[in-house]
């Protein structure tokens, strides 16, 4: 089951859609050729540690491109401006994330440590070009993203935000996983805070 979210149903205004409905040129446009992004493509959570270095760019494309082709609900959502897609949110059954349990900041300070459990869901990236920022297109994906997960079978949502006020500068390419005040303006609540500048922020959406 998945349901499209409307630009009616966004505060910003933009037309978010999951991205296994999207064209794969939208996901590559919003991933770009430099930068973080493209060197990663949503897969630091699904490789282990070991393997990463041996992976390259390409293979990683690839493998994004695949899960979209996968049956399910799929990784993530994408967010449009008109026709120009302006970001990506990635979000899915935690139990997908198979580094999050390896992963300190997570596995020490989530309230809900069975990683196995598929109706808890993860809101673990936001992928935002330079030119589209500070427009809240990650606040629109965020509760976007709570929505998605709702209909598809969550019972809780997660985040792993940062908190640049806790930080005397935050590089812009450090706020992939969101930020605190971008989860809490779509509902969710801190649960942990298991660095001075890392909460963990769960909203349940079902029993």
């Amino acid at each position: 089951m998945h349901d499209v979210v409307t630009e009616t149903e966004t505060t910003a205004g933009f037309r978010i859609v999951p991205a296994n409905e999207a064209p794969f040129g939208d996901v590559e446009a919003v991933f770009g050729t430099k930068g973080d992004p493209a060197h990663c493509w949503c897969q630091w959570y699904k490789i282990p540690g070991s393997d990463w270095r041996s992976v390259g760019d390409e293979q990683l494309r690839g493998r994004l491109e695949a899960q979209l082709h996968e049956a399910g609900a799929g990784p993530g959502l994408l967010a449009y401006d008109g026709e120009t897609p302006v970001g990506w949110c990635a979000v899915e059954p935690r139990s997908h994330l198979i580094r999050l349990p390896h992963t300190r900041i997570v596995a020490g300070g989530t309230p809900n440590p069975d990683f196995s459990d598929d109706s808890i869901w993860s809101v673990s990236c936001f992928v935002v070009p330079r030119a589209h920022r500070k427009r809240g297109v990650g606040q629109a994906l965020a509760v976007a993203a709570v929505e998605f997960a709702a209909a598809n079978g969550a019972r809780i949502v997660e985040g792993y935000a940062v908190d640049p006020n806790a930080r005397s500068k935050t590089p812009a390419n450090e706020l992939f996983p969101g930020t605190v005040s971008m989860f809490e303006s779509a509902g969710f609540c801190e649960v942990a805070r298991p660095k001075e500048d890392r909460a963990i922020m769960q909203l349940v959406v079902g029993e």
